[in-house]
């Protein structure tokens, strides 16, 4: 199990209909500021593991995966882009596509992609957006990519430089 944030709320919800579950799961888990910490490890699964992003947590989530048994089920649950990163993770380690379930919870703040330099933006809630890499204003584009877990970002204003419209929040 995967999770960020609110994310835990979901594995919560699921240990409380099947408590048993948790003697066999291994939760890693991502608080992104929130205080379900303790509320997790309180469910005594197998193996539990808290770190402070999903870069600190992706080479754990490799090793989890790269040592799986036949029949792994992979549970993710979280912010959209915990899950898609997560996902591409489990996939590229070969776990079929049906092994993984995912629930989304908390914000629908989104991860983006600037087309143009190819940064990655994470929790964009506004569009257009401001690229943190390369400074473009950019239009939050409702194409994703699984192979890179983001949407993608294109330049508002290249035919006509300065001419954004003020940011409107779509994503909290």
């Amino acid at each position: 199990m995967i999770a960020d944030a609110e994310g835990a709320e979901a594995i919560l919800e699921l240990a409380a209909q099947d408590p048993d579950l948790m003697t066999k799961s291994h939760i890693i888990f991502i608080p992104k500021g929130t205080n379900y910490t303790q509320a997790l490890r309180d469910l005594k699964p197998a193996q539990f593991y808290e770190g402070p992003s999903y870069e600190a947590a992706v080479q754990r989530i490799r090793h989890v995966l790269a040592e799986a048994k036949m029949g792994l089920q992979v549970y993710l649950t979280g912010t959209e882009g915990l899950m898609g990163q997560a996902q591409n993770e489990a996939m590229q380690a070969g776990i079929p596509h049906s092994a993984i379930q995912t629930e989304h919870r908390g914000s629908v703040a989104r991860r983006m992609q600037c087309v143009h330099c190819k940064g990655i933006t994470e929790d964009v809630i506004t569009d257009p957006f401001v690229c943190s890499h390369c400074g473009l204003n950019l239009f939050v584009r409702d194409h994703y990519s699984r192979r890179l877990a983001a949407y993608q970002g294109v330049c508002i204003d290249a035919e006509d430089p300065g001419n954004v419209p003020e940011p409107q929040e779509l994503y909290t």
